[in-house]
């Protein structure tokens, strides 16, 4: 696939903020982005739909990773302006280094414990050090423990340091999960999909957070998936909560849908206080948290 001008154009009213008829982004690179998670589709009526772009910087890391593409405006711009050539913009997005394509397969696990798991049919504990994390290619013959609790972080920095969130999980035994890079693949989401275990989805408390949740997880892992709400979720909102974030975000999925009890609280949580909360909000010093 190459990256011509007009869709680089659509991608870029995306990106501002625009929402655009699918009528006019049939392309094979829309479709692909849609199926990675990089744009959403919300329908309209009986047979109209809308695409639009709820996190940017998924658009920056494919643009990058799948056509080596670091700016989208300056591409666009130099583009029209002719500084660069149709040639050269072909080369650029058609370099064999650059070509869709993974390496690597799998996903990122994490525990402040010992975790035992069995891969190919081998024990292997999870409990990386400080600082590291462990990265399963093979995930198709992971399998955790019956006993824990997969839980799929979607900060970095939270994934980082789920050490200092221990205090959040007393009561269940958890296994931590993170996608990277974020929105390159399905690889987690299908290894969700086929092992018995439940999964609890740590983001961020703002409709952002819960777009990605619903839209990314849930209609995929129906009753075996829940939103973790801490227990002192909403002091944290009043304390640390953000006007901003309630302001500029919307809800994108069917809330008339919603039966889950966890999501319901935090969505009358957000609207009671006008407010968002980021999920690091939860990293604490490891005096606060013992």
């Amino acid at each position: 696939m190459k990256l011509t001008l007009s869709v680089a154009q659509k991608l870029l009213l995306l990106k501002e903020g625009e929402k655009l008829p699918f009528s006019k982004l049939k392309h094979a690179i829309i479709v692909d982005m849609i199926s990675n998670g990089v744009l959403g589709k919300e329908i309209q009526g009986r047979s109209k739909s809308r695409i639009f772009l709820s996190e940017p910087n998924s658009l920056v890391r494919y643009l990058k990773n799948h056509f080596g593409i670091d700016n989208l405006a300056e591409y666009v711009t130099a583009f029209q302006k002719g500084d660069l050539s149709r040639a050269e913009a072909v080369d650029v997005s058609s370099n064999s280094k650059l070509k869709p394509g993974r390496t690597f397969e799998g996903f990122l696990v994490n525990s402040y414990q010992p975790i035992e798991c069995t891969l190919n049919g081998k024990s292997i504990s999870i409990h990386p050090r400080p600082g590291t994390f462990m990265f399963i290619c093979d995930y198709r013959n992971f399998h955790p423990p019956s006993t824990a609790t997969i839980i799929g972080v979607e900060n970095a920095e939270n994934f980082r340091c789920i050490e200092k969130q221990k205090y959040l999980f007393k009561d269940i035994n958890p296994l931590f999960v993170s996608r990277y890079p974020q929105n390159q693949s399905k690889d987690l989401l299908k290894w969700l999909q086929v092992i018995p275990n439940d999964y609890l989805h740590f983001g961020d408390f703002d409709f952002s957070g819960l777009n990605i949740y619903w839209n990314e997880y849930k209609v995929y892992l129906s009753d075996s998936s829940r939103f973790f709400v801490p227990e002192n979720m909403e002091a944290f909102m009043i304390e640390k909560g953000n006007r901003d974030l309630y302001d500029r975000q919307k809800v994108l999925f069917p809330e008339s849908e919603v039966e889950e009890v966890g999501l319901v609280e935090v969505l009358k949580c957000i609207r009671k206080h006008k407010k968002g909360l980021e999920q690091e909000v939860f990293i604490q010093s490891t005096e606060e948290s013992n």
